[in-house]
């Protein structure tokens, strides 16, 4: 437990000195961030409405709420895109511009909306299930979601760099995930616990400030925790980027990029078994 929980750190620490040394990798998630936000406020209207003649308008709702999923994704992936292009060229000691990395994804905006569509569709199936079921049948979902995300970890950048189509994406992902992964990614995982629990030592100083009984404190505090929970998100999104994009790197090639430790990649996953073609 404690080796992982260095390696964590370990992982953090290399993925921040990546981006402290490439800070315009920061563009892309500031950009996705400030697009999702514009998304979600255009639809609240439309949903608020259809939400509130639900019974007579349910299919309008869906509708409605199918097509925020699509535009949602596809601005997270079409930015995630820029920025996975930038990494790559980054960790293959080159340097790619913000120009560059949006132009990147450009080229593939086709294979990014389709790419979206599926994410959208499993996204409302799994929403009106999840309305549908108790909590047991919630916590089965929750856990298919997480398989889902697994098995399309690299979808992104096999998108990027292989051309095969969103399909074919999709199965190239989960062939590397089969073949040269084990079952839990500790080193993604690892990097959620760190920022969450950054997360919760600020909400605790929050709640801490509401016993001092002073309002305009207690309102100071607040305003500084969502700024920090804008900018964890930030940073997390940049990190992840720089992480996948080096396992993808070395699940393709079989190469560390140098800015990784071989022991960090190889052990940023659990094995299923020893044995050739296993970690």
């Amino acid at each position: 437990m404690f080796e992982r929980i260095g390696r964590s750190f370990e992982l953090v620490k290399t993925s921040w000195n990546i981006l402290m040394d490439d800070k315009k990798l920061l563009v892309f998630p500031v950009l996705s961030g400030i697009i999702t936000i514009l998304v979600i406020l255009s639809f609240v209207i439309p949903l608020f409405v259809a939400g509130s003649f639900l019974n007579t308008t349910r299919l309008l709702f869906y509708g409605i709420l199918f097509l925020y999923y699509v535009v949602s994704y596809f601005v997270v992936i079409f930015f995630n895109t820029a920025l996975i292009s930038c990494v790559s060229a980054r960790l293959n000691g080159k340097d790619m511009t913000v120009r560059e990395g949006l132009s990147s994804s450009a080229r593939h905006i086709p294979a990014i909306f389709g790419w979206a569509l599926i994410s959208a569709t499993i996204g409302l199936i799994l929403h009106i299930l999840e309305e549908r079921s108790g909590l047991v049948g919630q916590i089965v979902l929750s856990i298919v979601g997480g398989v889902w995300s697994l098995v399309t970890y690299f979808v992104v950048p096999v998108l990027i760099f292989e051309d095969k189509g969103v399909i074919g994406s999709v199965k190239e992902s989960f062939s590397l995930i089969r073949k040269t992964w084990g079952e839990s990614i500790i080193g993604s995982v690892s990097i959620v616990v760190i920022f969450v629990a950054v997360g919760v030592v600020g909400l605790l100083c929050v709640l801490a400030t509401m016993f001092l009984g002073n309002m305009l404190v207690s309102a100071a505090a607040v305003i500084l925790f969502l700024l920090l929970v804008v900018v964890l998100a930030v940073l997390y999104s940049a990190m992840q980027g720089i992480y996948v994009t080096a396992l993808y790197t070395y699940a393709r090639t079989g190469s560390v990029p140098a800015a990784f430790s071989r022991e960090l990649i190889q052990n940023a996953f659990v094995p299923k078994q020893a044995g050739p073609g296993n970690i």
